[in-house]
């Protein structure tokens, strides 16, 4: 069995697109994958499963998000091993071990253009560093994310693609549950 990790993209967030995380393992189990577990109410899981690849398990969740629980909302699915890489390719490892809060991992629905990337360089303003390795983009926000204009509608108008972005905590403890 392959695991997977799991990131839906606005849920929880101001009281918008509310889900359980117990009805979404409990979906993700109906559906035929084994060992579902969530991190925290954002919208995080990690599960087994053989047979797609991640764009396939990315659509059947999003249909069976929308039927079952009427939650619409887009999935990024990584298998076990790519999850690895991103964390083994992090260009910023000071930065995550001095604050991981304030690294974000921002995980794209697919890789930009190096037109886009270039576009949302010169759309920065502020302190923040970005750096953009196929479908995955690392951010610094040295002042915090909340205080930036380099927000995720920015980012993904300016690279073409939609994403979500975790902070470096939670990409840390997704790659622990990977390791169970």
């Amino acid at each position: 069995m392959t695991l997977h990790v799991a990131l839906l993209r606005a849920v929880n967030v101001g009281g918008r697109n509310r889900v359980a995380m117990a009805d979404l393992r409990e979906m993700l189990t109906d559906l035929g994958f084994g060992g579902a577990r969530s991190l925290l109410q954002s919208g995080n899981l990690v599960f087994e499963g053989d047979g797609h690849d991640a764009a396939a398990i990315e659509r059947l969740l999003e249909a069976e998000t929308a039927a079952r629980l009427t939650v619409r909302t887009e999935y990024l699915v990584r298998d076990a091993a790519a999850w690895r890489a991103i964390v083994a390719g992090n260009p910023f490892p000071r930065e995550a071990e001095r604050d991981p809060n304030r690294l974000l991992l921002m995980v794209l629905k697919q890789a930009p253009e190096p037109k886009a990337i270039a576009a949302l360089t010169a759309a920065m303003r502020g302190p923040e560093e970005v750096r953009v390795e196929g479908a995955h983009a690392y951010i610094v926000y040295p002042d915090g994310i909340g205080r930036s204009k380099l927000t995720g509608t920015l980012i993904e108008q300016r690279l073409g693609t939609r994403g979500t972005g975790r902070n470096w905590n939670t990409v840390l403890k997704l790659a622990e549950l990977l390791h169970v």
